[in-house]
């Protein structure tokens, strides 16, 4: 088996790698992919140093999947290119997990709904993973009207601008500033970006994300 990495150099991306890694996932080849300023960079691997890959030479080398987490934008553009080329796009952006032609997959409920034609494949938010796999066997038995959620997210979930920013106050340094106050040491009710309503695309995620799943 063949899987592609996308966003391999970027905080998430380096992580799946190294998760595919430590759990011994039976793959006979690591495609790790990027944009074009990476192109060529190296990334361990089983100790090993691969090379980075642009997406158009990642499809010609035909991975049977591809792990997308680049962003909203890329997906959009990418995954069906892929998808196209009969490789199977598991997607960790929020750009596919409210089409309705697409699935929102937790393998724990609902892999089963999944069949071959399923070549863009959605993951939900993070708080959502973990909530559903608890909320799902009480809604199946008893239909959950109401949740209160308070979820607490890391500044990594922010990506490298933020945990830059975080370093830097540590350090007593000016520089990049992802959120407009302090992060170190401090709790922002600020997940994502705010809407007219005033709730958050963290927030909203976490309802409509939900709802899809247990329906």
């Amino acid at each position: 088996m063949k899987i592609a990495v996308v966003g391999a150099t970027g905080l998430v991306g380096s992580v799946m790698l190294k998760v595919l890694e430590e759990r011994k996932f039976p793959c006979e080849t690591v495609i790790p992919v990027a944009s074009e300023k990476s192109i060529g960079k190296k990334v361990k691997y089983n100790n090993a140093d691969i090379e980075v890959v642009g997406m158009e030479q990642a499809i010609s080398l035909k991975p049977d999947i591809a792990i997308f987490s680049a962003g909203g934008e890329t997906s959009l553009k990418w995954a069906p290119e892929f998808a196209k080329a009969g490789i199977t796009v598991i997607d960790n952006s929020s750009a596919w997990r409210m089409h309705t032609d697409k699935k929102l997959i937790v393998p724990e409920i609902n892999a089963s709904l999944l069949t071959k034609e399923d070549k863009i494949i959605a993951n939900p938010n993070c708080s959502t993973i973990q909530m559903v796999v608890a909320l799902a066997p009480l809604h199946k038995k008893y239909k959950i009207k109401r949740v209160v959620v308070s979820t607490y997210q890391s500044v990594t979930g922010s990506g490298v601008k933020a945990v830059s920013q975080m370093e830097n106050e540590r350090k007593n340094m000016d520089g990049v500033m992802a959120y407009p106050h302090k992060i170190d040491l401090n709790c922002l009710p600020h997940g994502g970006s705010f809407d007219e309503t005033g709730y958050t695309s963290e927030e909203v995620k976490l309802l409509n994300e939900t709802r899809k799943i247990l329906k």
